[in-house]
């Protein structure tokens, strides 16, 4: 008896093991090629991609069948820029007073369900408390559901500019934050902000070279990192394997950084055509934000959502991000999808679609800034940003033809994130 039941054991996960999900694909995105395939078959073994097949491959008995003949399905799409930790509201400056550390958590598992059932697998979180790194572990041990999450924890800026949590404090508050703040001021302070967030688990890391506009300091065009700065944070940051993304606004913040090796610009709201002559030189990817800049300038419009000298920057800063982002599409620029998520509510990503190809790019080519390009720019193309043989399961459907209309991007009616489905009509 003993004997029998453990052949039928032996059998039985023989037979689980040989599961497989099929997916059929009325259309399917092929990215990395600009093409739209029709009638396809996905083969996903455990949480990856066995193979895709032309035509709806007969199943064998036990596999799973999961109908999308009349949906288009694309990879899992990827945010290069979200903030998790936060979302934009006019009681943003006194919160820093009330919020706990668990506070933050809690709200961040929110942002980061919708996020995921927009249909962003996979994300860069550019920026927070330290708490987005708690977040991305929780969701890698499958405690709460989100994208898969390549955060920069606390980002780096120097004393009263972008990036410094004392700005706009009475002076008794303010304090001498340093590196561990996320506060730099020469180069040591700099190696040293590296390693330590090399030390607290980060996988990237941010700077921000410029002033910014949700900060409460009267500038956000002007230089505020200097060339070693700048090289010492991405040499240290070369040596424990981390790539760096920043932040940009004004021209010669975005010059000084592309020439010492930044992995991204984001937002480069005020590139002029030597900037655009760098990034192709060196070969740096934009990240424009497009979405971002438009909610914070409508914010600003409202009486009392901002500070007047946030709303000023917002009104000044907001309206050219999509007029940068034209311009630099059309010279040729790298480009990888990026939002800004938290600056507007999160799950509405998808409307960076809609404003690219306003702007002129194809919504093929925008489909390929937010996976192939955007795997590439974080470093993992061996994992996502395409449904090829050996990569996570990270595939979403949406209803309709986005060719025909950027605005299906937002009706994602199916999200699978290495293999597992979280979303389906």
């Amino acid at each position: 008896m003993k004997k029998l039941l453990c052949i039928a054991a032996v059998l039985c996960s023989q037979y689980l093991y040989a599961q497989k999900t099929i997916l059929y694909c009325g259309k399917l995105v092929d990215p990395k090629n600009l093409a739209v395939l029709t009638k396809m078959s996905i083969i996903v073994d455990g949480s990856t991609v066995s193979s895709v097949e032309k035509g709806y491959v007969k199943a064998s008995a036990g596999d799973k069948i999961i109908h999308l003949e009349k949906q288009t399905v694309m990879p899992g799409l990827i945010d290069c820029h979200v903030h998790l930790e936060t979302s934009i509201g006019p009681d943003d400056f006194v919160n820093q007073f009330k919020f706990n550390p668990q506070d933050i958590a809690f709200l961040s598992i929110g942002y980061a369900d919708s996020t995921l059932m927009a249909g962003f697998t996979t994300v860069r979180d550019l920026g927070g408390s330290g708490v987005n790194i708690s977040l991305r572990n929780a969701i890698n041990k499958g405690l709460v559901p989100g994208p898969r999450v390549f955060t920069a924890g606390v980002a780096l800026g120097s004393t009263g500019g972008h990036g410094d949590p004392t700005n706009g404090l009475r002076s008794d508050l303010m304090g001498n934050p340093g590196p561990v703040d996320g506060v730099v001021n020469g180069v040591d302070d700099c190696i040293r902000a590296v390693r330590i967030r090399y030390k607290q688990g980060s996988d990237v890391i941010k700077i921000m070279s410029t002033g910014g506009v949700l900060s409460l300091e009267k500038d956000g065009l002007g230089a505020q990192l200097t060339d070693d700065e700048i090289k010492a944070i991405v040499t240290t940051a070369k040596d424990y394997g981390l790539r760096v993304a920043c932040h940009a606004h004004g021209p010669e913040g975005i010059k000084r950084a592309i020439r010492n090796g930044v992995n991204s610009i984001e937002h480069g709201t005020f590139m002029d055509d030597e900037c655009i002559a760098l990034f192709k030189q060196y070969g740096t990817y934009y990240v424009p934000t497009v979405i971002a800049g438009k909610s914070v300038s409508d914010s600003a419009k409202m009486p009392g959502f901002f500070p007047p000298v946030i709303a000023g920057k917002a009104l000044m800063v907001g309206p050219k991000i999509q007029n940068t982002f034209a311009k630099a599409y059309k010279a040729g620029v790298k480009i990888a999808f990026g939002t800004d998520a938290g600056v507007y509510a999160h799950g509405k990503n998808w409307m960076e679609f809609v404003y690219m190809t306003e702007a002129g790019m194809p919504i093929l080519e925008a489909i390929r800034a937010a996976t192939v390009s955007a795997s590439d720019l974080i470093g993992i193309s061996d994992k996502v940003g395409t449904i090829e043989a050996g990569k996570f399961a990270d595939i979403i459907a949406v209803d309709g033809d986005p060719q025909t209309d950027a605005h299906v991007m937002g009706k994602v009616s199916f999200v699978m994130k290495g293999g597992v489905v979280y979303k389906q009509r």
